[in-house]
């Protein structure tokens, strides 16, 4: 956990975390073996491997999955954090103690849910508050900001849910599907902790890391990709299996 956290704190500003999400523990192993220092695992890529549609996965199935992934990679002191949809209903002490029964060092919570529609943004930081005083400095808390991907294009709606999910004991607030335009002014609003922000796993590797600086120049603190890095890497699997054929 201290070391995952230290990851966030003292970036320089072309230099954000850039964090892969493995969606099984094969691809977390070959992540690790390019060298990547720690793993976010994607909710949509868990469960497109495991057959499921996006935020369809059952809890079961989602915790073991991350259970297999943090396996393989905990004999070379990798931490894992994982992307658990929504919380899927589970109390909060339940929520982090079946987390930490994974060996997950941290999670990603939507706050958005089922319908896809925004999640009240007091009950939820209410529940933040409360998983983060169960689980004390166990887990490393990022709090997704829907507010981009459902429909409210405001940077202050997003900055608001932010500023009360820091004050409710997140370690990072990630503004899904905000423009990068939005990182300065959510900077400005008050934003003061590391910020998460997708990036596309398309294109070829220079052009994709000098978008990664051009993020944490404008306020990024940490890179994730959602699902792209498995489309990426099944649409190489399909090309490859039709020159086979």
């Amino acid at each position: 956990m201290d070391v995952f956290r230290a990851l966030h704190h003292g970036r320089s500003p072309n230099d954000p975390l850039v964090l892969p999400g493995p969606w099984d523990a094969a691809s977390a192993r070959a992540f690790v073996a390019a060298g990547f220092p720690a793993l976010a695992t994607p909710g949509a890529g868990v469960a497109a491997s495991l057959g499921y549609e996006d935020g369809r996965t059952p809890p079961a199935e989602m915790f073991a999955a991350v259970a297999r992934i943090v396996r393989a990679v905990r004999p070379l002191g990798v931490p894992v954090s994982a992307d658990i949809d929504d919380g899927y209903g589970l109390p909060a002490a339940e929520l982090v103690e079946r987390l930490l029964e994974t060996g997950a060092i941290g999670c990603n919570l939507d706050d958005s849910g089922p319908g896809k529609v925004l999640k009240d943004l007091r009950r939820h930081a209410d529940w933040l508050a409360e998983i983060r005083a169960s689980a004390g400095d166990r887990l490393f808390l990022n709090a997704r900001v829907d507010t981009f991907v459902r429909g409210v294009p405001d940077v202050a709606a997003a900055i608001e849910r932010a500023l009360l999910y820091e004050a409710a004991g997140a370690d990072c607030v990630y503004p899904i599907g905000a423009p990068p335009a939005a990182l300065p002014v959510m900077r400005a609003g008050g934003v003061k902790g590391p910020v998460n922000m997708v990036a596309s796993a398309a294109g070829p590797a220079d052009v994709l890391r000098n978008g990664f600086r051009e993020l944490g120049e404008l306020g990024a603190t940490r890179i994730t990709f959602g699902p792209g890095l498995l489309v990426r890497t099944t649409t190489a699997l399909t090309d490859l299996g039709r020159s086979l054929l």
